[in-house]
């Protein structure tokens, strides 16, 4: 499969490098200026989740095909859209007269109605899904980063669509496993908030960084993010069909405990927080912005999250 990752991030690196090293063909769209910076290898430092129990430290460097320029006669197949959820209709304008053929993985956090999110990308080329991964390159450009071993990804219907059952091909060939999420929707949002959480707390205690094993300080998050839940269910997402994924904000004591101790133990949730030193990140910003703008305009009280 030809494969184009939008951009050169963190989770655009990560799952590049796992996608190539199953057979794809896979290049890198990035800014003519940006191209000049990335040069042609990235050095990865990074926990691979497939390798069980906890996942395997890799050092190693990553040949990166970078283009500055996307073309309907391309032939790309796939198309990976990872941006953070304030740049995503930017990317979707820029990418829809360029598309050819492709399907697009919007493989990411997003706020709005999903395909609103990414108009006009045509939405029977658009599958959402989300990266199980994360990171974040220190000063000297090394990728320090974790990835889980499964991805998970959106179905419009109990028949997974071509274009879907092509994604999961792709990253099944890759040696992930893929989570069909029926209610994508729902899911984004819940996790949008559970970031919302995660973030609030990361002002509070100098960065995400900074959680890694503080029992108090995932407890806090989990409850900014239990006061979001009225949010969601104003904007008509059924919780009841997602019990599991709000464990944690039902049982904040108990979940925070568990949280704390990972942070310590486990390499890959320790790494995926430690990258993370600057608090006042553009995307963890525009995510606190966003939720509390919400929140206000449904007229809904989240007193931790104005604090």
């Amino acid at each position: 499969m030809r494969i184009l990752m939008f951009g050169r991030g963190v989770i655009a690196t990560i799952y590049g490098r796992v996608l190539h090293a199953a057979g794809h063909d896979v290049e890198f769209y990035v800014r003519p200026v940006r191209a000049a910076q990335y040069g042609a290898e990235v050095q990865l430092d990074w926990i691979d989740g497939r390798r069980k129990p906890f996942g395997r430290r890799v050092r190693e460097s990553f040949r990166t095909p970078l283009r500055e320029s996307i073309d309907p006669s391309d032939g790309f197949d796939l198309i990976v859209l990872s941006v953070g959820h304030h740049r995503l209709a930017e990317a979707a304008a820029f990418l829809a007269p360029r598309l050819g053929a492709a399907t697009v993985l919007v493989f990411g956090n997003l706020w709005d109605e999903p395909l609103a999110a990414v108009a006009p990308l045509p939405a029977d080329q658009v599958v959402f899904g989300f990266p199980q991964a994360g990171g974040g390159f220190s000063e000297d450009g090394v990728l320090l980063g974790a990835m889980l071993p499964s991805v998970i990804i959106g179905t419009t219907d109990a028949t997974p669509t071509p274009r879907e059952q092509e994604v999961f091909t792709a990253f099944r060939q890759a040696g992930l496993a893929v989570r069909q999420e029926k209610d994508m929707r729902g899911w984004l949002w819940l996790h949008f908030i559970a970031d919302a959480g995660m973030f609030a707390q990361a002002l509070r205690n100098g960065s995400l960084a900074n959680m890694i094993g503080d029992r108090r300080a995932f407890r806090d998050a989990f409850l900014t993010t239990r006061e979001l839940l009225p949010v969601l269910e104003a904007r008509g997402v059924d919780l009841r069909r997602h019990r599991n994924a709000m464990l944690p904000y039902r049982l904040p004591r108990l979940f925070a405990a568990a949280s704390g101790r990972a942070t310590l133990l486990i390499p890959l949730a320790q790494r995926s927080l430690a990258a993370h030193t600057d608090p006042h990140a553009t995307e963890a910003l525009a995510v606190l912005e966003d939720t509390l703008r919400e929140a206000r305009q449904l007229k809904i009280p989240t007193p931790r999250l104005e604090r």
